[in-house]
Protein backbone atom coordinates (compact mmCIF):
# COMPACT_ATOMS: atom_id res chain seq x y z
CA UNK A 1 0.00 0.00 0.00
CA UNK A 2 1.26 3.44 -0.85
CA UNK A 3 1.92 5.90 1.90
CA UNK A 4 -0.08 9.07 1.81
CA UNK A 5 -0.39 12.21 3.84
CA UNK A 6 -2.94 12.04 6.60
CA UNK A 7 -3.55 14.05 9.69
CA UNK A 8 -5.62 12.68 12.52
CA UNK A 9 -8.26 15.10 13.70
CA UNK A 10 -10.11 14.59 16.94
CA UNK A 11 -12.23 11.47 17.09
CA UNK A 12 -15.88 11.77 16.19
CA UNK A 13 -18.52 10.43 18.53
CA UNK A 14 -18.60 6.61 18.83
CA UNK A 15 -22.22 6.57 17.67
CA UNK A 16 -21.07 7.87 14.29
CA UNK A 17 -18.74 4.90 13.81
CA UNK A 18 -21.54 2.48 13.05
CA UNK A 19 -21.07 2.93 9.28
CA UNK A 20 -17.27 2.72 9.37
CA UNK A 21 -17.10 -0.38 7.15
CA UNK A 22 -19.32 1.34 4.60
CA UNK A 23 -16.92 4.29 4.75
CA UNK A 24 -14.07 1.87 4.03
CA UNK A 25 -15.95 0.48 1.02
CA UNK A 26 -16.41 3.99 -0.43
CA UNK A 27 -12.73 4.79 0.12
CA UNK A 28 -11.79 1.56 -1.69
CA UNK A 29 -13.97 2.61 -4.64
CA UNK A 30 -11.91 5.79 -4.91
CA UNK A 31 -8.66 3.82 -4.65
CA UNK A 32 -9.75 1.51 -7.47
CA UNK A 33 -10.56 4.50 -9.68
CA UNK A 34 -7.11 5.99 -9.08
CA UNK A 35 -5.17 2.73 -9.47
CA UNK A 36 -6.99 1.67 -12.62
CA UNK A 37 -6.64 5.07 -14.27
CA UNK A 38 -2.95 5.19 -13.48
CA UNK A 39 -2.28 2.06 -15.58
CA UNK A 40 -5.23 1.35 -17.88
CA UNK A 41 -4.06 3.91 -20.46
CA UNK A 42 -0.87 1.93 -21.10
CA UNK A 43 -2.61 -0.67 -23.26
CA UNK A 44 -4.86 1.88 -24.96
CA UNK A 45 -2.16 4.42 -25.89
CA UNK A 46 -1.46 3.07 -29.42
CA UNK A 47 -5.20 2.98 -30.22
CA UNK A 48 -5.59 6.55 -28.93
CA UNK A 49 -2.72 7.74 -31.09
CA UNK A 50 -4.15 5.92 -34.13
CA UNK A 51 -7.46 7.81 -33.82
CA UNK A 52 -6.41 11.22 -32.52
CA UNK A 53 -2.97 11.42 -34.07
CA UNK A 54 0.07 12.85 -32.34
CA UNK A 55 3.63 11.70 -31.92
CA UNK A 56 5.33 9.05 -29.83
CA UNK A 57 5.69 11.66 -27.10
CA UNK A 58 1.90 11.91 -27.03
CA UNK A 59 1.70 8.35 -25.72
CA UNK A 60 4.17 9.20 -22.98
CA UNK A 61 2.24 12.30 -21.96
CA UNK A 62 -1.02 10.35 -21.71
CA UNK A 63 0.46 8.58 -18.69
CA UNK A 64 2.97 11.17 -17.44
CA UNK A 65 0.44 14.03 -17.31
CA UNK A 66 -1.68 12.09 -14.82
CA UNK A 67 1.17 10.97 -12.55
CA UNK A 68 2.91 14.36 -12.63
CA UNK A 69 -0.21 16.31 -11.65
CA UNK A 70 -0.99 13.75 -8.94
CA UNK A 71 2.55 13.94 -7.55
CA UNK A 72 2.82 17.73 -7.47
CA UNK A 73 -0.59 18.37 -5.85
CA UNK A 74 -0.83 15.39 -3.48
CA UNK A 75 0.60 17.07 -0.37
CA UNK A 76 -1.46 20.18 -1.07
CA UNK A 77 -4.55 17.98 -1.39
CA UNK A 78 -3.93 16.60 2.08
CA UNK A 79 -3.49 20.11 3.49
CA UNK A 80 -6.76 21.19 1.89
CA UNK A 81 -8.49 18.33 3.70
CA UNK A 82 -7.10 19.65 6.98
CA UNK A 83 -8.30 23.14 6.05
CA UNK A 84 -11.90 22.58 4.92
CA UNK A 85 -12.78 19.05 6.10
CA UNK A 86 -12.15 15.61 4.61
CA UNK A 87 -15.72 14.67 3.68
CA UNK A 88 -16.18 17.84 1.65
CA UNK A 89 -12.85 17.40 -0.14
CA UNK A 90 -13.53 13.71 -0.80
CA UNK A 91 -16.82 14.59 -2.49
CA UNK A 92 -15.21 17.40 -4.51
CA UNK A 93 -12.37 15.08 -5.49
CA UNK A 94 -14.51 12.17 -6.65
CA UNK A 95 -16.96 14.45 -8.49
CA UNK A 96 -14.08 16.23 -10.23
CA UNK A 97 -12.31 12.96 -11.06
CA UNK A 98 -15.50 11.55 -12.60
CA UNK A 99 -16.14 14.72 -14.60
CA UNK A 100 -12.54 14.75 -15.83
CA UNK A 101 -12.98 11.11 -16.90
CA UNK A 102 -15.96 12.08 -19.05
CA UNK A 103 -13.91 14.90 -20.57
CA UNK A 104 -11.16 12.40 -21.37
CA UNK A 105 -13.72 10.18 -23.09
CA UNK A 106 -14.95 12.99 -25.36
CA UNK A 107 -11.50 14.46 -26.12
CA UNK A 108 -11.22 15.49 -29.76
CA UNK A 109 -7.46 16.05 -29.91
CA UNK A 110 -4.26 14.80 -28.26
CA UNK A 111 -3.78 18.13 -26.50
CA UNK A 112 -7.27 18.04 -25.01
CA UNK A 113 -6.81 14.47 -23.80
CA UNK A 114 -3.46 15.24 -22.19
CA UNK A 115 -4.98 18.29 -20.46
CA UNK A 116 -7.93 16.30 -19.13
CA UNK A 117 -5.57 13.53 -17.97
CA UNK A 118 -3.69 16.16 -15.95
CA UNK A 119 -7.05 17.32 -14.57
CA UNK A 120 -7.80 13.73 -13.52
CA UNK A 121 -4.48 13.57 -11.71
CA UNK A 122 -5.14 16.88 -9.97
CA UNK A 123 -8.52 15.74 -8.66
CA UNK A 124 -6.98 12.38 -7.72
CA UNK A 125 -4.51 14.29 -5.55
CA UNK A 126 -7.45 15.98 -3.83
CA UNK A 127 -9.40 12.71 -3.45
CA UNK A 128 -6.96 10.05 -2.26
CA UNK A 129 -5.54 11.69 0.92
CA UNK A 130 -9.05 12.29 2.27
CA UNK A 131 -9.90 8.60 2.15
CA UNK A 132 -6.88 7.57 4.20
CA UNK A 133 -7.52 10.36 6.69
CA UNK A 134 -11.17 9.40 7.00
CA UNK A 135 -10.28 5.80 7.83
CA UNK A 136 -7.89 6.95 10.54
CA UNK A 137 -10.71 9.09 11.89
CA UNK A 138 -13.70 6.72 11.94
CA UNK A 139 -11.99 3.46 12.98
CA UNK A 140 -10.94 2.84 16.57
CA UNK A 141 -7.23 2.15 17.07
CA UNK A 142 -7.72 -1.62 17.42
CA UNK A 143 -9.47 -1.83 14.01
CA UNK A 144 -7.33 0.48 11.89
CA UNK A 145 -4.94 -2.32 10.93
CA UNK A 146 -7.85 -4.51 9.83
CA UNK A 147 -9.20 -1.66 7.71
CA UNK A 148 -5.88 -1.01 5.99
CA UNK A 149 -5.40 -4.76 5.44
CA UNK A 150 -8.24 -4.58 2.91
CA UNK A 151 -6.16 -2.35 0.66
CA UNK A 152 -3.62 -5.05 -0.25
CA UNK A 153 -5.99 -7.46 -2.03
CA UNK A 154 -7.96 -4.63 -3.64
CA UNK A 155 -4.82 -2.94 -4.96
CA UNK A 156 -3.38 -6.25 -6.13
CA UNK A 157 -6.54 -7.20 -8.01
CA UNK A 158 -6.71 -3.73 -9.53
CA UNK A 159 -3.12 -4.00 -10.76
CA UNK A 160 -3.91 -7.32 -12.47
CA UNK A 161 -7.30 -6.29 -13.78
CA UNK A 162 -6.54 -2.79 -15.12
CA UNK A 163 -4.59 -3.74 -18.28
CA UNK A 164 -6.93 -6.67 -18.96
CA UNK A 165 -10.03 -4.49 -18.60
CA UNK A 166 -8.44 -1.80 -20.74
CA UNK A 167 -7.50 -4.25 -23.46
CA UNK A 168 -10.92 -5.89 -23.40
CA UNK A 169 -12.74 -2.58 -23.76
CA UNK A 170 -10.56 -1.37 -26.63
CA UNK A 171 -10.95 -4.69 -28.46
CA UNK A 172 -14.69 -4.99 -27.79
CA UNK A 173 -15.41 -1.42 -28.93
CA UNK A 174 -18.69 -1.21 -26.95
CA UNK A 175 -21.25 1.01 -28.74
CA UNK A 176 -18.48 2.23 -31.00
CA UNK A 177 -16.65 3.94 -28.13
CA UNK A 178 -13.33 2.13 -28.63
CA UNK A 179 -10.61 3.43 -26.32
CA UNK A 180 -12.98 6.05 -24.89
CA UNK A 181 -14.70 3.30 -22.87
CA UNK A 182 -11.67 3.00 -20.57
CA UNK A 183 -12.52 6.41 -19.14
CA UNK A 184 -16.28 5.88 -19.05
CA UNK A 185 -15.91 2.95 -16.64
CA UNK A 186 -15.17 5.58 -13.99
CA UNK A 187 -18.62 7.13 -14.30
CA UNK A 188 -20.68 4.48 -12.46
CA UNK A 189 -17.91 4.09 -9.87
CA UNK A 190 -17.72 7.85 -9.36
CA UNK A 191 -21.50 8.21 -8.98
CA UNK A 192 -21.55 5.31 -6.51
CA UNK A 193 -18.68 6.82 -4.55
CA UNK A 194 -20.23 10.30 -4.47
CA UNK A 195 -23.63 9.08 -3.29
CA UNK A 196 -22.01 6.76 -0.76
CA UNK A 197 -19.76 9.51 0.63
CA UNK A 198 -22.72 11.82 1.06
CA UNK A 199 -24.71 9.15 2.90
CA UNK A 200 -22.14 7.41 5.11
CA UNK A 201 -19.15 9.68 5.69
CA UNK A 202 -19.32 11.82 8.83
CA UNK A 203 -19.14 15.58 8.44
CA UNK A 204 -15.72 16.84 9.48
CA UNK A 205 -14.57 20.34 10.20
CA UNK A 206 -11.22 21.77 9.16
CA UNK A 207 -8.30 21.87 11.58
CA UNK A 208 -7.65 25.27 13.11
CA UNK A 209 -4.31 26.84 12.30
CA UNK A 210 -3.90 25.03 8.97
CA UNK A 211 -2.32 27.22 6.30
CA UNK A 212 -1.57 26.63 2.64
CA UNK A 213 1.73 27.36 0.96
CA UNK A 214 0.97 28.60 -2.58
CA UNK A 215 4.58 29.69 -3.10
CA UNK A 216 5.85 26.21 -2.36
CA UNK A 217 3.28 24.64 -4.68
CA UNK A 218 4.27 27.00 -7.50
CA UNK A 219 8.00 26.32 -7.14
CA UNK A 220 7.48 22.54 -6.89
CA UNK A 221 5.17 22.49 -9.92
CA UNK A 222 7.59 24.53 -12.04
CA UNK A 223 10.59 22.40 -11.02
CA UNK A 224 8.78 19.11 -11.75
CA UNK A 225 7.54 20.30 -15.14
CA UNK A 226 10.99 21.64 -16.07
CA UNK A 227 12.46 18.22 -15.34
CA UNK A 228 9.84 16.09 -17.12
CA UNK A 229 9.02 18.18 -20.21
CA UNK A 230 12.44 18.12 -21.92
CA UNK A 231 12.85 14.39 -21.16
CA UNK A 232 9.64 13.63 -23.05
CA UNK A 233 9.97 16.16 -25.89
CA UNK A 234 13.74 16.41 -26.31
CA UNK A 235 14.15 13.40 -28.62
CA UNK A 236 11.59 14.59 -31.16
CA UNK A 237 12.98 18.13 -31.11
CA UNK A 238 16.56 16.99 -31.66
CA UNK A 239 17.73 17.91 -28.15
CA UNK A 240 18.22 21.67 -28.66
CA UNK A 241 20.27 23.56 -26.07
CA UNK A 242 17.20 24.88 -24.25
CA UNK A 243 16.14 21.33 -23.28
CA UNK A 244 19.36 20.88 -21.31
CA UNK A 245 18.98 24.33 -19.79
CA UNK A 246 15.45 23.42 -18.75
CA UNK A 247 16.67 20.17 -17.16
CA UNK A 248 19.28 22.10 -15.18
CA UNK A 249 16.63 24.63 -14.12
CA UNK A 250 14.39 21.81 -12.95
CA UNK A 251 17.11 20.28 -10.80
CA UNK A 252 18.01 23.70 -9.40
CA UNK A 253 14.31 24.32 -8.76
CA UNK A 254 14.16 21.49 -6.23
CA UNK A 255 17.02 23.14 -4.37
CA UNK A 256 15.14 26.44 -4.40
CA UNK A 257 12.06 24.62 -3.09
CA UNK A 258 14.04 23.13 -0.18
CA UNK A 259 15.43 26.56 0.73
CA UNK A 260 11.97 28.11 0.48
CA UNK A 261 10.49 25.46 2.78
CA UNK A 262 13.15 26.15 5.42
CA UNK A 263 12.33 29.87 5.35
CA UNK A 264 8.56 29.30 5.64
CA UNK A 265 8.41 26.72 8.40
CA UNK A 266 5.03 27.83 9.72
CA UNK A 267 3.23 26.87 6.49
CA UNK A 268 5.71 24.56 4.76
CA UNK A 269 4.36 21.78 2.55
CA UNK A 270 7.13 19.55 3.91
CA UNK A 271 8.41 19.48 7.46
CA UNK A 272 11.84 21.18 7.11
CA UNK A 273 13.38 18.66 9.52
CA UNK A 274 12.66 15.90 6.98
CA UNK A 275 15.00 17.55 4.50
CA UNK A 276 17.83 17.15 7.04
CA UNK A 277 17.00 13.50 7.74
CA UNK A 278 19.62 11.49 5.84
CA UNK A 279 17.74 8.19 6.15
CA UNK A 280 14.50 9.72 4.87
CA UNK A 281 16.07 11.58 1.94
CA UNK A 282 18.00 8.43 1.00
CA UNK A 283 14.70 6.55 1.14
CA UNK A 284 13.23 9.00 -1.33
CA UNK A 285 16.09 8.16 -3.71
CA UNK A 286 15.21 4.47 -3.34
CA UNK A 287 11.55 5.19 -4.09
CA UNK A 288 12.29 7.38 -7.14
CA UNK A 289 14.64 4.80 -8.67
CA UNK A 290 12.42 1.81 -7.92
CA UNK A 291 9.21 3.30 -9.30
CA UNK A 292 10.97 4.82 -12.29
CA UNK A 293 12.20 1.36 -13.30
CA UNK A 294 8.92 -0.42 -12.53
CA UNK A 295 6.37 2.00 -14.04
CA UNK A 296 8.53 3.14 -16.94
CA UNK A 297 9.26 -0.40 -18.09
CA UNK A 298 5.59 -1.36 -17.77
CA UNK A 299 4.70 1.30 -20.36
CA UNK A 300 7.61 0.30 -22.62
CA UNK A 301 6.57 -3.36 -22.53
CA UNK A 302 3.01 -2.41 -23.43
CA UNK A 303 4.25 -0.33 -26.37
CA UNK A 304 6.58 -3.13 -27.50
CA UNK A 305 3.78 -5.69 -27.47
CA UNK A 306 1.45 -3.58 -29.60
CA UNK A 307 3.75 -1.50 -31.80
CA UNK A 308 6.55 -4.03 -32.16
CA UNK A 309 4.75 -7.37 -32.13
CA UNK A 310 1.26 -6.39 -33.21
CA UNK A 311 -0.53 -7.77 -30.15
CA UNK A 312 -4.12 -6.70 -29.63
CA UNK A 313 -4.84 -4.53 -26.58
CA UNK A 314 -6.48 -7.47 -24.80
CA UNK A 315 -3.56 -9.79 -25.50
CA UNK A 316 -1.21 -7.07 -24.28
CA UNK A 317 -3.14 -6.76 -21.03
CA UNK A 318 -2.98 -10.52 -20.48
CA UNK A 319 0.73 -10.50 -21.35
CA UNK A 320 1.43 -7.95 -18.60
CA UNK A 321 -0.45 -9.93 -15.93
CA UNK A 322 2.50 -12.17 -14.84
CA UNK A 323 4.18 -9.14 -13.24
CA UNK A 324 1.31 -8.85 -10.77
CA UNK A 325 1.15 -12.61 -10.24
CA UNK A 326 4.85 -12.60 -9.38
CA UNK A 327 4.23 -9.91 -6.78
CA UNK A 328 1.40 -11.97 -5.29
CA UNK A 329 3.65 -15.03 -4.98
CA UNK A 330 6.24 -13.37 -2.75
CA UNK A 331 4.51 -10.42 -1.08
CA UNK A 332 3.31 -12.54 1.83
CA UNK A 333 6.87 -13.57 2.68
CA UNK A 334 8.31 -10.07 2.42
CA UNK A 335 7.52 -8.87 5.96
CA UNK A 336 8.87 -11.98 7.78
CA UNK A 337 11.95 -11.79 5.57
CA UNK A 338 12.40 -8.10 6.34
CA UNK A 339 12.09 -8.75 10.08
CA UNK A 340 14.79 -11.40 9.87
CA UNK A 341 17.23 -9.85 7.39
CA UNK A 342 16.50 -6.13 7.73
CA UNK A 343 17.23 -3.86 4.81
CA UNK A 344 19.13 -6.67 3.07
CA UNK A 345 15.73 -8.18 2.21
CA UNK A 346 14.99 -5.19 -0.04
CA UNK A 347 18.36 -5.52 -1.74
CA UNK A 348 17.60 -9.19 -2.38
CA UNK A 349 14.28 -8.13 -3.89
CA UNK A 350 15.99 -5.63 -6.19
CA UNK A 351 18.52 -8.29 -7.22
CA UNK A 352 15.76 -10.78 -8.04
CA UNK A 353 13.93 -8.09 -10.00
CA UNK A 354 17.11 -7.28 -11.94
CA UNK A 355 17.59 -10.98 -12.69
CA UNK A 356 14.03 -11.13 -14.03
CA UNK A 357 14.59 -8.08 -16.23
CA UNK A 358 17.84 -9.60 -17.52
CA UNK A 359 15.98 -12.81 -18.36
CA UNK A 360 13.28 -10.76 -20.11
CA UNK A 361 15.92 -8.97 -22.20
CA UNK A 362 17.65 -12.25 -23.14
CA UNK A 363 14.39 -13.91 -24.15
CA UNK A 364 13.52 -10.98 -26.44
CA UNK A 365 17.02 -10.37 -27.85
CA UNK A 366 17.34 -11.30 -31.51
CA UNK A 367 13.87 -12.86 -31.64
CA UNK A 368 11.97 -12.47 -34.90
CA UNK A 369 8.64 -13.38 -33.34
CA UNK A 370 8.04 -12.85 -29.62
CA UNK A 371 5.05 -14.62 -28.10
CA UNK A 372 3.33 -13.83 -24.83
CA UNK A 373 4.75 -17.04 -23.35
CA UNK A 374 8.27 -15.87 -24.20
CA UNK A 375 7.84 -13.01 -21.76
CA UNK A 376 6.27 -14.94 -18.89
CA UNK A 377 9.42 -16.29 -17.11
CA UNK A 378 11.15 -12.91 -16.95
CA UNK A 379 7.97 -11.12 -15.90
CA UNK A 380 7.24 -13.63 -13.13
CA UNK A 381 10.78 -13.40 -11.75
CA UNK A 382 10.82 -9.60 -11.91
CA UNK A 383 7.41 -9.52 -10.24
CA UNK A 384 8.66 -11.84 -7.51
CA UNK A 385 11.48 -9.38 -6.83
CA UNK A 386 8.97 -6.53 -6.62
CA UNK A 387 6.93 -8.56 -4.15
CA UNK A 388 9.95 -8.93 -1.87
CA UNK A 389 11.07 -5.30 -2.06
CA UNK A 390 7.89 -3.22 -2.26
CA UNK A 391 5.76 -4.15 0.80
CA UNK A 392 8.39 -3.27 3.47
CA UNK A 393 9.81 -0.31 1.54
CA UNK A 394 7.69 2.37 3.20
CA UNK A 395 8.33 0.99 6.69
CA UNK A 396 12.06 1.27 6.16
CA UNK A 397 11.88 4.75 4.68
CA UNK A 398 9.70 6.02 7.54
CA UNK A 399 11.69 4.22 10.27
CA UNK A 400 13.74 7.27 11.22
CA UNK A 401 10.86 9.75 11.10
CA UNK A 402 9.60 11.33 14.33
CA UNK A 403 5.93 10.98 15.24
CA UNK A 404 5.09 14.60 14.45
CA UNK A 405 6.68 14.22 10.99
CA UNK A 406 4.82 11.07 9.89
CA UNK A 407 1.92 12.83 8.16
CA UNK A 408 4.17 15.08 6.10
CA UNK A 409 6.67 12.27 5.43
CA UNK A 410 4.08 9.82 4.14
CA UNK A 411 2.61 12.44 1.82
CA UNK A 412 6.04 13.33 0.45
CA UNK A 413 6.81 9.65 -0.05
CA UNK A 414 3.67 9.05 -2.08
CA UNK A 415 4.30 12.19 -4.13
CA UNK A 416 7.88 11.09 -4.83
CA UNK A 417 6.55 7.69 -5.86
CA UNK A 418 4.38 9.37 -8.50
CA UNK A 419 7.22 11.67 -9.57
CA UNK A 420 9.47 8.63 -10.00
CA UNK A 421 6.80 7.02 -12.17
CA UNK A 422 6.63 10.14 -14.36
CA UNK A 423 10.43 10.19 -14.68
CA UNK A 424 10.51 6.50 -15.60
CA UNK A 425 7.86 7.00 -18.25
CA UNK A 426 9.74 9.98 -19.68
CA UNK A 427 13.20 8.41 -19.68
CA UNK A 428 12.60 4.75 -20.56
CA UNK A 429 9.96 5.38 -23.22
CA UNK A 430 12.24 8.03 -24.75
CA UNK A 431 15.10 5.51 -24.87
CA UNK A 432 12.84 2.89 -26.47
CA UNK A 433 11.65 5.26 -29.20
CA UNK A 434 15.19 6.56 -29.77
CA UNK A 435 16.37 3.03 -30.62
CA UNK A 436 13.40 2.55 -32.95
CA UNK A 437 14.08 5.92 -34.61
CA UNK A 438 17.65 4.83 -35.39
CA UNK A 439 16.45 1.80 -37.33
CA UNK A 440 16.67 -0.83 -34.60
CA UNK A 441 13.96 -3.46 -34.64
CA UNK A 442 11.50 -3.36 -31.76
CA UNK A 443 12.99 -6.49 -30.13
CA UNK A 444 16.43 -4.87 -29.96
CA UNK A 445 14.92 -1.64 -28.66
CA UNK A 446 13.09 -3.60 -25.98
CA UNK A 447 16.23 -5.54 -25.05
CA UNK A 448 18.38 -2.44 -24.62
CA UNK A 449 15.72 -0.47 -22.77
CA UNK A 450 15.11 -3.36 -20.38
CA UNK A 451 18.81 -3.69 -19.59
CA UNK A 452 19.09 0.07 -19.02
CA UNK A 453 16.16 -0.09 -16.59
CA UNK A 454 18.43 -2.11 -14.31
CA UNK A 455 20.55 1.03 -13.75
CA UNK A 456 17.98 2.76 -11.48
CA UNK A 457 17.54 -0.54 -9.62
CA UNK A 458 21.28 -0.61 -8.97
CA UNK A 459 21.11 2.96 -7.66
CA UNK A 460 18.20 1.98 -5.41
CA UNK A 461 20.23 -0.95 -4.07
CA UNK A 462 23.11 1.37 -3.15
CA UNK A 463 20.79 3.93 -1.55
CA UNK A 464 19.34 1.19 0.69
CA UNK A 465 22.68 1.14 2.57
CA UNK A 466 21.77 4.57 3.97
CA UNK A 467 18.48 3.33 5.43
CA UNK A 468 18.15 1.97 8.97
CA UNK A 469 19.26 -1.66 9.27
CA UNK A 470 15.81 -2.61 10.53
CA UNK A 471 12.50 -0.83 9.99
CA UNK A 472 11.76 -0.44 13.70
CA UNK A 473 15.09 0.88 14.90
CA UNK A 474 15.53 4.58 15.40
CA UNK A 475 16.93 6.38 12.42
CA UNK A 476 19.58 9.03 12.69
CA UNK A 477 18.57 12.54 11.79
Amino acid sequence: MSATAVSVPSRIAPSEHRLRWAVLAIVLVAEVMDLVDGTIVNVAAPAIRAELGGSAATMQWLVAAYTLAFAVLLVTGARLGDLVGRRRLFMIGIAGFTTASVLCAVAASPGMLIATRALQGAFGAVLIPQGFGMIKQVFPADEVTKAFAAFGPVMGLSAVAAPIIGGSLVDADPFGTGWRAIFLVNVPLGILGLIGARRVMPRTAGTRGTRLDPGGVLILTAASFALIYPLVQGRELGWPAWTFAMLAAGIAGFGVFAAYERRHRNRALIEPSLLRNRAFTSGLVVAVCFFAAMIGLNLVLSLFCQIGEGFSPLRTGLTLAPFAFGVALTAGASYPMAQKLGRVSMQIGFAVMAAGLTMLALMVHGADDVSSWTLVPGELLAGAGMGLALPPLFDFILAGVADHEVGSASGVLNAVQQLGAALGIAVLATIFFAYVDHGRVAADAMTNTTLLSIVPLALATLAVFRLPRHAREAGAH
